[in-house]
């Protein structure tokens, strides 16, 4: 119970009230500094993550940070089990990263406001055509240096297999030449999801594998890269375990 309150206290007085008055400083910078609202909204999100995971006693155990590239844009792909992902992973990214989210996301005040600073894109699912655009948008953002990160299954997954990557979140990768840096998480589902409403305090693992090449490839060997790419995360998950 104590963890849950004080999660929520960090969110309501950091992240809505200060993010609030925050965001207005951010929206003027970005008038005049794009790059520097973006470096700043970076650092913010990163407090705020970390904060979260501290509060929630959670314990992250990293490997391959030295992997992410600190001077071009790459395409996350990762397994997704939990909200916590957001919160664990997203300390380590290096430079300006935004994600591929579900369009609800977008109907939540402040934090709609900061993921449209960090550049995410909002997916609705079930619009196809939508989806094509949000696959251009994603190439378009690695093509001018900021990564995006995607979850391949679609959804949060509970169980030690992993869902079926859909090949379009690859696409984007494809199209701008950008490399896929694969990363693997471990139990942050234990934190939250599988006992809510409690915060539980867990022990975490996250590994992020070297980039993956991909720009001129044919057809044939965009989907050997999918398939790898795939069975990467799914052995890296059973080695964490």
């Amino acid at each position: 119970m104590l963890r849950l309150i004080l999660v929520l206290l960090w969110l309501l007085l950091v992240f809505f009230i200060f993010g609030s008055l925050y965001l207005l400083v951010l929206l003027v910078v970005g008038l005049f500094s794009p790059a520097l609202k973006d470096r700043l909204t970076q650092k913010f999100i990163v407090l705020v993550c970390g904060g979260i995971t501290f509060l929630s006693g959670e314990k992250i155990e990293v490997t391959g940070v030295e992997n992410i590239p600190e001077d071009r844009a790459v395409l996350f792909i990762s397994n997704h089990r939990s909200f916590y992902d957001i919160f664990s992973a997203y300390r380590f990214f290096k430079t300006n990263t935004g994600c591929l989210a579900k369009i609800e996301w977008r109907k939540l005040p402040v934090l709609n406001w900061y993921m449209m600073c960090l550049h995410c894109i909002f997916l609705d699912r079930k619009n196809s055509r939508a989806g094509l655009k949000c696959i251009i948008k994603c190439a378009e953002e690695l093509r001018n240096g900021r990564s995006i990160w995607i979850c391949p299954e679609g959804t949060r997954s509970h169980t030690d297999e992993l869902l079926p990557f859909h090949e379009g979140s690859f696409r984007a990768a494809f199209q701008s030449g950008a490399p896929i840096l694969p990363f693997t998480l471990t139990h942050t589902d234990d934190i939250l999801e599988k006992h809510m409403p409690w915060v539980k305090a867990t022990t975490v693992r996250i590994h992020f594998d070297p980039p993956i090449e991909v720009k001129d490839l044919s057809r044939a060997e965009q989907k050997e890269v999918i398939a790898h790419v795939q069975e990467l995360i799914q052995t890296r998950y059973n080695e964490m375990v």
